[in-house]
């Protein structure tokens, strides 16, 4: 059963920029370290300060696999690091999902 992570960020309204650069770094580390990555979202219109993201893994074992290996990727470390230092994340909730239709 794939399990997709649905992350919910909360940002700072006069920091979006940071959030897209934080987003950007990620194409390459969630699949080296084992995250089928379907994207991040940021605001366009309406609410701005609200941002996504969606990996998907083989289990919630795969996913605890993915997150010891992010833990330990160099350029991972450095994106988290970035982001506390630049503090654009003002909180985030995991909330795990099952697909239950075919995407379209």
């Amino acid at each position: 059963m794939t399990v997709t992570v649905f992350i919910r960020y909360v940002l700072d309204p006069f920091k979006l920029e940071l959030f897209e650069r934080y987003s950007q770094k990620w194409l390459e580390i969630i699949p080296r370290c084992g995250g089928d990555l379907k994207g991040y979202f940021m605001p366009h219109e309406g609410t701005n300060n609200i941002g996504w993201a969606l990996i998907s893994f083989d289990s919630l074992a795969a996913y605890e696999a993915y997150r010891a290996r992010l833990r330990k990727d160099p350029e991972g470390v450095a994106n988290f690091d970035f982001a506390k230092r630049e503090r654009f994340i003002l909180s985030e909730e995991r909330t795990f999902l099952r697909q239950v239709t075919p995407a379209s």
